[in-house]
C-alpha cells in the first residue's frame, strides 16, 4: 500500500515527474556514461551477438551514441561498388550473374521517366534530391558483359530490345503530356500513338543524337525528347489536320510518312485545297499517292494539273479526278503523257478524253500500260475498229476495271453456250457495255435461270439478250420479278404465256409497275375491256403496255367514232396501236371509204403499200366483175376496172406512210 506521503508528493503514479528521464533502450547493449559525448557511427562490429571469449571493451571510445542508417546500407553499398566496378568482391568465389527478372527491373529504374514508388527496405533507393531518376541507380553498361563495350549472346540482345521498348514508352509518354497540353483528349491520344510508332522512334534518335551537342549533353533523355517534340510543332499539327477532317489513322501515317519534314504535310494540305478537294478526301488523296507525294514541289504538280486541263480535264473537275485517282500525283510527267496519248490515239477527242477521266478517274492512274492494251486488243476481236473501242471506253471506262482471265473469257464461254453469236456480242458491247462488268455467278446466271423456270425457250433467252442487253442489268428481285407478278395477276396473262410474253416484250421490264404499267393497265380497263381479253392482247403484242396514253387515246378514238369500228376489232387486233396515226390509219382508212370497201384491221395495216394497192384493186375489181355479171371477166373488163380507180391518189398518200 501507498503512504500517504508518497501520494502527496505524486498524486498521478502512472505518470512521470516532468525531470523524469526514461532509460535508453540501448542501455543493455551499450553503457552509456552521464557525461554527454560526441556522436559517433556504430560499426558493424559493434552490431554482433557478444562471444563469451572475447574480453568486453571497458575504454570510453567504446561507449558511443549511435546514428541512424539507411536500409541495407551495407549491402547495397557493398553491391553497388560490385556493379560499379565490374569486380567480384570475392574473386577465388565469383558472384553468379544476375536473375533476369533483377536485370529487367534494373532497366525500368534506369529508364523510366518518373520516380516509381519504393517500400521500406528497398535495395535502390531514388531520393528527392536526384537530378535524374537513374542518378541513384547502377549504370546500365554493368547489366552487360564487359561493360556493355561488347554483347554476346541472346540474353545481352534481350536486354537491348526491352531497353529500346522501354525508351518507346518514356517517349509515348512525353508525346501524351504534349497532347494534353495541347487540350487533346486521353482517347484521341491513345487512338493516334497506335499509328505513330515510326514518329516515336524518330524522336527517340533524334533525342538521343542531340546528347552529342555540347549544349544538350547535360540534358536527360525526357527533356531532350521533349524538345524534339516542341521544335517539330507536330501538336499544333495535328490540331490543324483535325480541323480539316482528316481522321486520326491518315495524321498518323503522314506524319510517318513524312520522316520529321512536318512542313510539307501543311504545304501540300494547301495545294490540294487550292485545287477543290474536299476536306473529306484531303487525307485520303495524300495516303493513297504514294510515298513521294510529299517530297514533290508544288511546282511539279501544278506541271501535271495544267497538262490535264489542256487536254479536256475541266479545272473544276480537278479535285474530285485527283481525290478518286491520287497515283496521278506521283506519276511523272513522261509517264502522265505516256497514259493521255493511250487514249488519244484511239480517236478521242479532249471533250470526249475529259468526261471519261471525270467518268472514272482511275481509268487513267491506276493501271499499267499493258495491261490496257491487252484489253483493248481482247475487244477488237469481237469485231471493232480502234474507234470504236475508244467510243466504248469514252462511254464506259469501268471496262478498263475487269480481268481477261477472271471475268470476259468465262461470260463469253457462257454466252456461247446460250447461242448468242459473236455479232450478237459484239451487239450487246455496242450497246450495252456494263454487261460485260457484271459478275457471272452472282448476276447473270441467276436471271438466265430464272427466266427458264417461267417458260422462256434457250433461243428466246439468246434473242432476248441480244435484242435487250439491259435486262441483265435489272435487279432480279426488285424489278424482273415483280414485273413478271404483275402481268401474271393483274395484266391478266396466263401462266403458260408468260415466258413467250417476257421473250416477245423484254422492255417491259424497263419499265415502272406504279408509273406505267399500271397507269396504262388502268386505261385499257377503261375501255370496257376484260382482264381475261387484256392478257390475251397483251400475250400477242406485249408492247401494249409501253405506249403513252396521249398516243393511244387518239387512236382509240378515230377507230371508234370515225371508222365506226367495234371493241373486239381492237381485241383481235392490238397491233392496231402500233401504227402512226396521221401517216398510215387516216391514209388507208379514206381509200377504203372512197372505193367502199370494208376489211378488218390487220388485212388494212399489216402490209405494205404496194400490197395495201393491190388489195384494194382485187377488191374492186371483184365488186365491178359481180354487178355487171361477168363472173369470169375479160381482159377489157379488168384493164377498165384499174382504170377506174385513181391509182395515182392512192399512191401519193401511201407512199407517205410510216410506221410508229
Amino acid at each position: 500500500m501507498l503512504s500517504s506521503s508518497s501520494l502527496y508528493s505524486n498524486p498521478h503514479p502512472h505518470l512521470h515527474p516532468l525531470h523524469f528521464r526514461p532509460p535508453n533502450p540501448l542501455s543493455h547493449v551499450f553503457h552509456f556514461p552521464s557525461t554527454h559525448k560526441p556522436n559517433a557511427t556504430v560499426s558493424s562490429a559493434d552490431l554482433r551477438p557478444n562471444n563469451p571469449t572475447e574480453k568486453p571493451s571497458t575504454s570510453v571510445s567504446d561507449h558511443i551514441y549511435p546514428k541512424p542508417r539507411k536500409h541495407n546500407s551495407k549491402s547495397a553499398s557493398l553491391l553497388k561498388h560490385y556493379l560499379s566496378s565490374g569486380e567480384s568482391p570475392n574473386p577465388q568465389n565469383p558472384e553468379p550473374p544476375l536473375p533476369e527478372e533483377e536485370r529487367v527491373k534494373l532497366l525500368e529504374l534506369s529508364l523510366v521517366r518518373k520516380r516509381t514508388p519504393q517500400f521500406p527496405g528497398s535495395l535502390y533507393v531514388q531520393s528527392p534530391s536526384d537530378f535524374d531518376v537513374g542518378s541513384s541507380l547502377p549504370p546500365l553498361q554493368s547489366l552487360f558483359r564487359n561493360g556493355g563495350s561488347e554483347f554476346y549472346g541472346e540474353d545481352d540482345r534481350k536486354m537491348i530490345r526491352r531497353a529500346l521498348e522501354i525508351r518507346r514508352k518514356v517517349t509515348s509518354e512525353i508525346f501524351k503530356e504534349a497532347m494534353r497540353k495541347g487540350k487533346f483528349g486521353i482517347t484521341y491520344t491513345n487512338n493516334l500513338l497506335g499509328w505513330l510508332s515510326d514518329f516515336i522512334d524518330f524522336v527517340m534518335i533524334q533525342a538521343a543524337s542531340m546528347k552529342q551537342s555540347p549544349e544538350f549533353a547535360h540534358l536527360s533523355f525526357n527533356v531532350r525528347a521533349k524538345t524534339v517534340i516542341e521544335d517539330s510543332d507536330v501538336v499544333p499539327l495535328i490540331r490543324w489536320l483535325k480541323h480539316n477532317s482528316l481522321s486520326y489513322p491518315q495524321i498518323g501515317k503522314l506524319i510517318c510518312m513524312s520522316k520529321g519534314k512536318l512542313e510539307s504535310i501543311r504545304r501540300l494540305v494547301e495545294w490540294l485545297k487550292g485545287i477543290l478537294v474536299k476536306g473529306g478526301y484531303l487525307g485520303l488523296t495524300l495516303t493513297k499517292a504514294g510515298g513521294n507525294i510529299l517530297e514533290r514541289s508544288n511546282e511539279e504538280l501544278d506541271e501535271i494539273v495544267d497538262y490535264l486541263e489542256s487536254n479536256g480535264v475541266r479545272m473544276v473537275w480537278m479535285g474530285f479526278v485527283m481525290s478518286r485517282c491520287p497515283y496521278l500525283l506521283s506519276y511523272s510527267m513522261e509517264e502522265l503523257r505516256t497514259r493521255v496519248e493511250f487514249f488519244l490515239n484511239m480517236g478521242m477527242n479532249d471533250r470526249d478524253f475529259g468526261t471519261m477521266v471525270f467518268d472514272y478517274p482511275k481509268v487513267l492512274g491506276q493501271y499499267t500500260v499493258e495491261d490496257m492494251n491487252q484489253k483493248v486488243n481482247y475487244l477488237k476481236e469481237f469485231g471493232l475498229e480502234i474507234e470504236d473501242v475508244g467510243k466504248l471506253l469514252a462511254y464506259k471506262p469501268h471496262l478498263m476495271n475487269c480481268s481477261i482471265e477472271d471475268k470476259w473469257k468465262p461470260l463469253v464461254k457462257y454466252f456461247y453456250y446460250l447461242g448468242i453469236s459473236k455479232d450478237g456480242l459484239r451487239r450487246m458491247l455496242t450497246i450495252k457495255p456494263v454487261v460485260f462488268c457484271l459478275d457471272l455467278e452472282r448476276i447473270i446466271v441467276p436471271k438466265v435461270q430464272f427466266f427458264k423456270d417461267v417458260g422462256v425457250r434457250d433461243d428466246g433467252i439468246s434473242n432476248m439478250l441480244v435484242k435487250f442487253p439491259s435486262l441483265l442489268t435489272f435487279s432480279l428481285y426488285k424489278k424482273i420479278r415483280p414485273v413478271v407478278i404483275f402481268l401474271m395477276t393483274k395484266a391478266g396473262v396466263r401462266e403458260k404465256d408468260i415466258g413467250k410474253v417476257i421473250a416477245l416484250g423484254p422492255e417491259l421490264f424497263g419499265y415502272s409497275i406504279v408509273h406505267k404499267l399500271e397507269v396504262n393497265l388502268k386505261y385499257f380497263l377503261s375501255l370496257g375491256i376484260y382482264t381475261r381479253n387484256l392478257g390475251e392482247m397483251i400475250t400477242d403484242f406485249p408492247m401494249l403496255l409501253r405506249y403513252n396514253i396521249d398516243i393511244l387515246r387518239p387512236k382509240y378514238q378515230y377507230l371508234r367514232r370515225t371508222m365506226v369500228r367495234p371493241l373486239q376489232d381492237l381485241i383481235d387486233f392490238p397491233r392496231f396501236f402500233s401504227y402512226s396515226l396521221e401517216g398510215r390509219i387516216i391514209p388507208r382508212h379514206q381509200v377504203l371509204v372512197e372505193n367502199r370497201i370494208n376489211i378488218n384491221l390487220r388485212s388494212m395495216l399489216a402490209c405494205t403499200d404496194e400490197e395495201f394497192k393491190n388489195k384494194v384493186a382485187d377488191i374492186v375489181e371483184k365488186r365491178q366483175r359481180f354487178e355487171s355479171g361477168n363472173v369470169d371477166g375479160s381482159l377489157s373488163l379488168a384493164h377498165t376496172t384499174h382504170n377506174s380507180i385513181d391509182s395515182s391518189k392512192i399512191d401519193d398518200f401511201l407512199s407517205e406512210n410510216r410506221e410508229e
